[in-house]
């Protein structure tokens, strides 16, 4: 008997394109930008996305680098569009939940880099979910 091989494991291939050159810069780059280490990152993608979705997210980013959340800052700096349109890293209702927060808080008078960084410990927090 053949086994077919939608039925095996696939976390050893997945982790084969994260670590490919231009998955292993992207990945390292949202790190930074959420503040979390890398290998947790990767664990969460394994996890949550697809074949498919892994080997297009250089093309996604690129294409959210280029056309993602011109008309906001704050939702260019939270990463709005980029994370949830493009990279679908988040879902949409998060991610507006999150930046209906960030928004009030700028719109209160608090510095975009505070309300940013607070955005970004929200996102950290659905990741965990």
């Amino acid at each position: 008997m053949t086994a077919y091989l939608y039925e095996q494991d696939l976390v050893t291939q997945k982790y084969r394109i994260l670590v490919a050159l231009w998955h292993d810069n992207l990945v390292r780059q949202i790190a930074r930008e959420l503040d979390i280490p890398v290998q947790e990152l990767r664990r969460y993608l394994i996890e949550h996305f697809d074949m498919i979705q892994l080997e297009n997210l250089p093309a996604r980013a690129e294409m959210a680098e280029a056309h993602a959340d011109h008309g906001d800052a704050v939702a260019r700096a939270l990463g709005r569009e980029k994370f949830t349109l493009y990279l679908q890293i988040l879902s949409s209702a998060a991610m507006d939940s999150i930046f209906s927060e960030v928004n009030a808080r700028v719109h209160a008078g608090i510095p975009m880099e505070e309300a940013i960084a607070f955005g970004r410990t929200q996102i950290r927090e659905a990741l965990k979910r």
